[in-house]
């Protein structure tokens, strides 16, 4: 089922049109936009909107399905396409996703994905779960490294998504953000949907879903510049959970251009976010066994961490 966006338009949008500004919200076309509006599926401020030519005004409560994720997406195998597997048995894969690799198609990126590569590997995999995200079960950002469960039937499929929801698998990463984070332990808690005031990112707002993360301090730097390594640990999986947190309460993820500063001026050379998933902790869907994985950090990640003191 498509989820139901609820978006307070922002001065960016008045006066735009209603289909435009759909397109502009979610990755979806300008013919699909307007045929969401003419089959009565758009609201503005509670009332049902017909016209796709209809303009916005600012202030103005636009509600309406999230089509974006398209089904329909065909998926073709990519020998080429590099991860590891750092488990496998006939339910379930855990991979080790490198920087860079988007992991299912969507808008830009129809190709060369890691599900390409896993159903190259993994034929099997092609029918478990959704057509244009067979397996997956949770995501990480393309810039983001590490850890990644993999369903490899379908009763695997339907344990593991209930266990994720039921926040039962637990998922770690390590991150280095800007400035000094307040105490050694932390807890962050702010529900996460579309920011009202650039609609094409994500921000704390009263409208979002729940969202937890939890953080433990590793190390503080004061050289090149105030920045603290931290292993966060998530409770919920949001859309960009970790960098949205932390860019709330100041201190965003370093190499984050989205949601934090622009850091060239610190002469660092990192061009994604600090962020690898490096720890993953679940009972198998199928056996019940416990399960435990590590990655280690990357070189790239290393590397900054090499400049900090």
């Amino acid at each position: 089922m498509d989820d139901v966006l609820v978006i307070q338009i922002p001065p960016s949008l008045d006066g735009e049109r209603v289909d435009r500004a759909i397109t502009t919200l979610v990755d979806i076309t300008r013919s699909e936009a307007s045929e969401l509006v003419s089959s009565g599926l758009v609201t503005i401020d509670g009332q049902i909107v017909l016209k796709p030519s209809f303009r916005l005004k600012h202030d103005q409560l636009l509600e309406f399905p999230d089509h974006s994720q398209k089904d329909e997406i065909p998926i073709e195998a990519d020998s080429n396409v590099l991860f590891d597997v750092v488990f496998e048995d006939k339910d379930l894969l855990v991979v080790d996703k490198p920087p860079g690799l988007v992991v299912h198609p969507g808008s830009g990126n129809l190709l060369g994905t890691l599900v390409s590569g896993l159903i190259s590997r993994y034929p099997e995999i092609g029918s478990i779960g959704e057509i244009s995200r067979p397996g997956i079960v949770h995501r990480l950002d393309k810039g983001t490294s590490g850890l990644m469960i993999v369903a490899r039937s379908e009763p695997a499929y339907e344990k593991l998504s209930q266990a994720i929801s039921n926040r039962l698998v637990e998922r770690r990463y390590l991150a280095l953000v800007e400035g000094k984070v307040s105490g050694e332990l932390g807890r962050i808690e702010g529900p996460i949907g579309r920011s009202l005031k650039d609609p094409t990112k994500m921000a704390v707002v009263m409208m979002g879903k729940d969202a937890v993360t939890n953080y433990e301090v590793k190390s503080r730097f004061s050289n090149p510049f105030v920045a603290t390594y931290l292993d966060v640990k998530l409770e919920t999986g949001r859309t960009h959970q970790i960098r949205v947190h932390f860019s709330s309460i100041g201190n965003p993820v370093v190499g984050d251009f989205r949601y934090g500063q622009n850091l060239a001026k610190w002469s660092i050379a990192l061009n994604r976010p600090f962020l690898h998933a490096y720890s993953l902790a679940l009972n198998h869907p199928i056996s019940g066994d416990r399960l435990e994985f590590k990655s280690s950090i990357p070189s790239d990640l290393q590397e900054v961490l090499d400049l900090f003191s």
